[in-house]
């Protein structure tokens, strides 16, 4: 057995809290995970959090163990860890290394340690143990641990695959000193239907044991099984667990300290996300992802309670990421989503509320644990920034010059994006239509609407379209409205065109806010003569001031184009024009306006997801196209510098009786949108900046601002 130092608890489960390695109660959380298949990926990662759900790295997100100096093949995944009942923490690791191996594998990894640094190990080959029985197994994966108080001993648990047989989850007891297997596996879970199980997760419950597992290679995904004892007969109950229709894994169970509460966690691995959900009974989960912030990206992860004094530990041995010590702040007073920290500057940006008192403000920060900030409790923000000193767990010191203001951007606070704008002469105000923003997968149903008299300050008039209530032919993904206000036969009317289920709809009513009522069926549930690839969303609507007609657009991957009959809620197929731009650039979030005898088409560039979704633009002499591209054709982008990024799907809006225009678009979540991976995408905030055009009519490049208008 070799004796490792800097070895970082490896990925840990929480199944048994039978003691821990101090006189103090779990304060903390440890999450151990790995990152991906490639090379340097398939090893030990850490983070801690002190609520359970905002996490920051450990050590860069850099390795805390060599995978390849404590397995067989040079990569360990899976990673789980037990508090044990003599004080100690025992991990267990898949030994696999994915770019040799593929997924073939024959091994796992044990490991002890005393302090969650310093680790020994052992490798254990599963066909060299067990040659009659299992000298052929092919697959050996995500081994977890669990002290059995009827064996006294500490049972290990995992999936074994042989032949054409279907993965099988097994359990076998450690030796005393764990580092080995001393009893041959034998089959934990007996699938009624005989299919493949595995990344099992048992936690005990009122005295009862919940097996949650993957189905592996049918069905979709999370399924639990209930037993009476540790060892069986586990008993199937048929509901799946996961609250997403994404392929998941890896699924991790942990109670929250001094709650009631637990966690159900899993790897979304296809598109490279986490989800998080909350339960009381085990048996119905509510997604918390809008709760959750991570600095980095995991892959089959688990969560372990620690101490105070442990995370103390971990952060002296492998430090903290420098831009993430502070984890919350006075929520009645500032937006706490968009507190911004510059390690390197040594500034902090504090977005406060417009109710707010500079002069006296107590931002209240909470720290991650070992640090300390003074000084505390009121301070006066008004004259300018205020000086702090930051002390780390090192002992080392920091000098930060902290600033609060009452930015403008985002416009919007909370999660809302592909925002439309319309001035409505029945109320004097601007109207503002976004998407509901903060589902998972873009998996919103409603559409919420907001209003101004000043672009500055908007007020929340509520739901006005309800899919589930108001909407019969769709009941999903609630994306990227548009709308119009028309004056007929002397009485407004205001017409909104939404995306429902990879269709379009439109709504109609009396009053901007709404209610708006459905007409009742999709207005375009087709692709375009001449394409065959995107999808139909997105939706724009113009009045052309010339002929006084009304254009209606459209297009995921295409931009179709049509002129809308009179009624408004309905046009010629036979009309419909493809007006892609044929420089490659276009993805979707068609916007058309008119100014100064042109018309303008802009779009937005790549995915959502993306940091580089972004606006361009061209010309056109009608609504109909053809489209003239500029040769510097950009409208908006990312600013690194100032933490903005996936800056796109925007409307325009001009103010009445004057050429004073502004762009109103969605960005990430700032600042923790670039480190949220693919969920950046479904956690963007709605902004508003002034647009400008030069004498020839070009639109001049905007630059994405924090501050925002009429600050």
């Amino acid at each position: 057995m070799k004796f490792l130092s800097n070895l970082l608890l490896a990925l840990g489960i929480v199944l048994t809290l039978s003691c821990t390695s101090s006189s103090e109660e779990p304060e903390a959380y440890l999450f151990a995970y790995f990152t991906g298949n490639g090379p340097g990926q398939e090893a030990v990662h850490f983070a801690i959090s002190k609520d359970g759900f905002d996490y920051r790295a450990l050590n860069d997100n850099q390795p805390v163990i060599s995978a390849d100096s404590i397995s067989k093949r040079g990569g360990v995944r899976d990673p789980h860890i037990l508090r044990g009942e003599d004080g100690k923490f025992y991990m267990v690791l898949t030994d696999l290394y994915v770019p040799e191996d593929g997924w073939t594998n024959q091994g796992m990894v044990f490991l002890t340690s005393d302090d969650l640094v310093h680790w020994e190990h052992s490798t254990v080959f599963i066909p060299a143990l067990f040659p009659e029985k299992f000298g052929n197994v092919s697959r050996v994966w995500a081994p977890q641990t669990i002290y059995d108080p009827a064996a006294g001993k500490y049972m290990v648990y995992f999936s074994m695959k042989q032949g054409d047989d279907p993965d099988i989850i097994y359990y076998a007891y450690a030796n005393e000193d764990f580092t080995s297997l001393e009893t041959t596996p034998q089959q934990l879970f007996f699938h009624p239907e005989n299919k493949s199980c595995i990344d099992g997760d048992i936690v005990e419950k009122d005295g009862k044991y919940h097996l949650f597992f993957k189905t592996e290679g049918h069905g979709n995904g999370i399924k639990k099984a209930v037993a009476d004892q540790l060892t069986g007969a586990y008993k199937m109950e048929e509901n799946y667990l996961q609250q997403t229709k994404e392929a998941v894994e890896g699924s991790g169970i942990f109670k929250l300290n001094d709650s009631e509460k637990y966690i159900l966690m899993y790897d979304v691995y296809i598109k490279g996300g986490y989800q998080f959900t909350e339960s009381t009974d085990l048996e119905h989960f509510e997604v918390i992802d809008d709760q959750v912030n991570m600095n980095f990206h995991p892959r089959h992860g688990s969560v372990l309670p620690i101490t105070l004094e442990e995370a103390k530990r971990l952060e002296n041995a492998y430090g903290l990421d420098e831009q993430n010590w502070i984890t919350g702040t006075n929520g009645e007073q500032l937006y706490e989503n968009n507190v911004m920290v510059n390690q390197e500057q040594g500034t902090i940006y504090l977005p406060a509320k417009k109710d707010a008192d500079l002069a006296s403000l107590d931002p209240q920060f909470e720290l991650m644990v070992g640090y300390g900030l003074s000084p505390s409790g009121v301070q006066d923000f008004s004259k300018g920034a205020v000086a702090y000193t930051l002390s780390k767990p090192d002992g080392s010191r920091q000098e930060f010059q902290v600033e609060a203001r009452k930015d403008q951007n985002p416009a919007l606070k909370g999660y809302y994006a592909d925002p439309e704008i319309i001035y409505s002469h029945k109320t004097g105000k601007f109207h503002l239509y976004p998407t509901s923003d903060g589902f998972d997968s873009w998996s919103g149903t409603y559409f919420k609407s907001f209003s101004s008299a000043d672009l500055t300050d908007w007020q929340d008039d509520g739901v006005m379209l309800d899919l589930h209530k108001d909407v019969d032919w769709a009941n999903r993904n609630a994306w990227a409205p548009c709308a119009i206000e028309k004056e007929i036969n002397g009485q407004y009317k205001y017409f909104y065109y939404f995306t429902a289920a990879q269709k379009i709809g439109v709504a109609v009513a009396d009053h901007p806010a709404g209610p708006f009522k459905d007409s009742g069926k999709a207005l375009v549930d087709f692709k375009p003569e001449g394409t065959n690839r995107g999808q139909e969303i997105d939706p724009d609507v113009f009045h052309d001031p010339v002929s006084g007609k009304d254009f209606f657009y459209w297009g995921n991957g295409y931009l179709a184009a049509v002129p809308l009959n009179d009624d408004m809620i309905s046009f010629d197929k036979s009309k419909v024009k493809l007006l892609t731009p044929e420089d490659g650039t276009f993805r979707e979030g068609t916007e058309v306006f008119y100014r100064n005898g042109k018309y303008y088409f802009l779009w937005s560039e790549n995915d959502t997801r993306d940091e580089d979704y972004r606006v361009r633009y061209a010309f056109a002499d009608s609504p109909m196209g053809p489209l003239t591209i500029p040769e510097d054709n950009m409208v908006i982008a990312k600013a690194p510098e100032k933490g903005i990024y996936g800056t796109g799907h925007n409307s325009v809006i001009q103010i009445p009786g004057k050429d004073e225009w502004y762009i109103v678009y969605h960005r990430f979540t700032r600042p923790h949108g670039i480190a949220m991976g693919r969920a950046a995408g479904f956690h963007r905030e709605v902004c508003i900046d002034p647009m400008t055009f030069d004498e020839e009519g070009n639109i001049i490049r905007v630059e994405p601002t924090v501050e925002g208008i009429g600050g």
